[in-house]
């Protein structure tokens, strides 16, 4: 029976001979963009960062429009803590394909990142975005799971707790056992002194294998 250390040098071998062919496919032609796109991938699964990011600059070279190019680089960004460059690369996704919601929502999730609490103007500008941009996102996925739970986390730093209940409520509909979106319920249903439905949400979220708050379980604890 093959072992986790034979298993592993399997697939790294598996991997390296994945990005060679890649390669030589690049050499007879480096003007295809997806192929640069799936190389950077394969660099990515290996923690080669800076030669992915390299590899998806091309990609967009070769295909301006390869939206899902643009979402990779802004994950990269967003690993350096880079919210400015995510954010820039993610408008770029939305821009070359309409309807794309996976930028529609990557761009929310920034902006609320982006939300320092030391200027209430420029944060309700940013959450009021991050709204508009979910509700796109819906729009041309309703399945999106995350992107409910994002617009419920963007209604609760609005101060519409209602409605983001509504939101979380929603995202477990599709998927019952989506455990930030139990984690989230608690949390706005604690906000509206329920706490037999919050205690119900927090226990759900931790039997899923959430990080629940230590402080949202010491405050639900007397409730009990």
């Amino acid at each position: 029976m093959e072992n986790q250390e034979q298993s592993e040098s399997r697939l790294s071998k598996n991997v390296d001979e994945h990005i060679a062919n890649l390669r030589s496919k690049l050499f007879q032609n480096t003007e295809c963009g997806t192929t640069h796109y799936n190389l950077a991938v394969a660099l990515m699964g290996k923690q080669e960062y800076d030669e992915a990011e390299n590899v998806l600059h091309d990609a967009v070279e070769c295909s301006p429009n390869f939206a899902e190019a643009y979402v990779l680089l802004g994950g990269l960004c967003l690993q350096r803590n880079d919210l400015d460059g995510c954010l820039r690369y993610n408008r770029y996704a939305v821009k070359s394909r309409a309807g794309f919601a996976e930028g529609y929502g990557n761009i929310a999730f920034v902006l609320l990142q982006q939300c320092a609490g030391t200027d209430h103007v420029e944060d309700t500008k940013k959450i009021d975005e991050a709204i508009k941009m979910l509700q796109k996102a819906i729009i041309h996925n309703s399945k999106f799971v995350q992107a409910f739970t994002t617009l419920g986390t963007a209604y609760f730093m609005k101060g519409l707790i209602e409605e983001a209940v509504e939101a979380n409520k929603k995202a477990i509909t599709i998927e019952p056992d989506f455990p930030i979106a139990h984690n989230n319920l608690a949390v706005a249903y604690f906000e509206l002194k329920d706490y037999k439905k919050a205690l119900e949400h927090c226990d759900k979220a931790s039997r899923l294998g959430y990080d629940v708050p230590k402080e949202l379980i010491a405050e639900l604890d007397p409730h009990r």
